[in-house]
């Protein structure tokens, strides 16, 4: 097992004691929230010094899926957790595949509700584990550490490098290693937590904030949405059938009615119904105008209109067009 001396720890910024809460056992209930309130605020502040990391990081994401990889995080802790949560909800949001983006625990599955002693300080173990899903170049690998220093982590990263894939860190201490072997540093420096060492606190919340980034900004640029709305989400239940609905009602203007027939005719895809809808297709029409497009819909919009009379058709058609290309699968 990895040993950690006193003053390695000294380093680490989210050890150290936090002046704010010193005397927190001693405050009332109101006084304790108010406090981690205050606390909590400084994370975004912290994540906002790191957008150009992030972006940058988004970019080579948006370039491995693009050519066939996968988004891969990887973690020990809270940090796993993050990874695993922000992996599994890109599915029934973007109604991607499942192997796409993927999240792996030290500890394996077991470790997501329990904790498992010394995972975290295997550095074999993370090779092992992205051997194990046949990890290659061509996919992108995001190690999670808030100390930047956890030996599973570093195993992972080391073993990403030595396979010529894009290497990304996401941690919250400036110090840590992770941030000089990654090719994309990202470190939010979140500061001392409100309990010493708590790392579940600040530093989870700066996790989170930036794997959110990195997933959305990727299937934004995937052609995943349409203006604000989620097209592409899997109506796999009834809540999320109705949001279809409602997704479909957004961006044509058309009534309750129209949005169902055409969601059923389009097997529940918004994405496509919309355009059945918008550019006055069939659903073997349409499917087509996708793929000729990526995904991305203002584009096969675009391709419709450019060939007709735009004054026989929508304005919502005329306004989707007239955006098409705006962003979309730019770098």
């Amino acid at each position: 097992m990895t040993q950690v001396s006193v003053d390695e720890l000294t380093l680490i910024l989210s050890e150290n004691r936090n002046p704010d809460s010193m005397d927190i056992d001693m405050q009332s209930t109101a006084s304790i929230i108010q406090t981690i309130n205050q606390a909590d605020q400084q994370v975004p502040l912290a994540v906002a010094q790191c957008t150009a990391a992030i972006s940058h990081a988004v970019d080579v994401i948006v370039k491995q899926l693009r050519d066939g990889g996968r988004l891969i995080y990887i973690g020990a802790g809270t940090s796993g957790r993050l990874g695993v949560l922000d992996a599994v909800e890109c599915r029934p949001t973007f109604s991607v595949d499942d192997d796409l983006v993927q999240g792996i625990i030290a500890g394996g599955e077991h470790a997501l509700t329990q904790a498992v002693e010394g995972a975290e300080d295997d550095l074999a173990a993370a090779e092992k584990d992205l051997r194990a899903i046949q990890f290659t170049q061509h996919d992108v690998l995001v190690g999670i550490a808030a100390s930047g220093r956890t030996p599973y982590v570093i195993g992972a990263l080391t073993y990403a490098n030595a396979l010529g894939a894009p290497t990304i860190s996401v941690s919250c201490n400036p110090a840590g290693s992770i941030n000089t072997l990654a090719q994309i540093s990202i470190c939010a420096a979140v500061g001392p937590e409100i309990l010493t060492g708590s790392t579940r606190m600040k530093s989870g919340t700066a996790q989170k904030l930036i794997l959110n980034m990195l997933s959305t900004a990727s299937m934004i640029k995937l052609g995943k949405t349409f203006t604000n709305l989620m097209v592409d989400v899997n109506a796999s239940n009834a809540k999320l059938k109705a949001r279809a609905q409602r997704i479909v009602i957004e961006a044509t203007g058309c009534d309750e009615q129209l949005a169902l027939s055409t969601l059923l005719q389009a097997n529940y895809q918004a994405k496509l119904a919309i355009l059945m809808i918008l550019a006055q297709v069939d659903v073997v029409t349409g499917d087509a105008l996708l793929a000729r497009h990526a995904g991305f819909l203002r584009l096969a919009i675009k391709e419709v209109l450019h060939g007709a009379d735009s004054n026989s058709n929508s304005t919502k058609a005329n306004e989707a067009a007239n955006g098409a290309g705006n962003g979309a699968g730019n770098e």
